[in-house]
Order: structure tokens, then C-alpha cells, then sequence
């Protein structure tokens, strides 16, 4: 997923994609150890989207950005 697609979620919805990129990083991890991964750039990649929600969730935590809201959204 892209930044700029990242900017359209509220930050309810950044929260749980990154659980769900969370639990599949675990599983492609368990895949990697049990030497049945398929793609070892995918864990890269997921690596790197779950670093770039942290990052966009620490800058509204500083007031850096302003993530939308569910009732923002519903507006537009």
C-alpha cells in the first residue's frame, strides 16, 4: 500500500492494518524458520508498510499531521 493511500485512513483503520500486517509478518517469520517461504521480499515490504503507519501515527501523536476521523470522513 502506498503513502498516499495511507492518507486517506482514519486512524482507527491505520491501527488495524497495522495488526493485520502485523500478523502476517508472524506468519510469513514462521514460514521463513520452517523454510517454506515462497517470496522473501514480501517480508521486506510488509517490514517497510508497517514502519511507514508507525511513522504516520507517531507524526499526528506530535501534532505533525492530522489524520482524519471516522465523522470527517463520512462527510466527504
Amino acid at each position: 500500500m502506498k503513502k498516499a493511500a495511507l492518507k486517506d485512513l482514519t486512524k482507527e483503520e491505520l491501527l488495524q492494518k497495522r495488526d493485520e500486517l502485523e500478523e502476517e509478518r508472524f506468519n510469513l517469520r514462521m514460514q521463513k524458520s520452517a523454510r517454506e517461504l515462497d517470496n522473501p521480499v514480501k517480508l521486506r515490504v510488509i517490514r517497510k508498510e508497517i514502519a511507514r503507519i508507525n511513522t504516520m501515527l507517531r507524526e499526528e501523536e506530535l501534532g505533525k499531521r492530522k489524520l482524519a476521523t471516522t465523522e470527517e470522513r463520512k462527510i466527504k
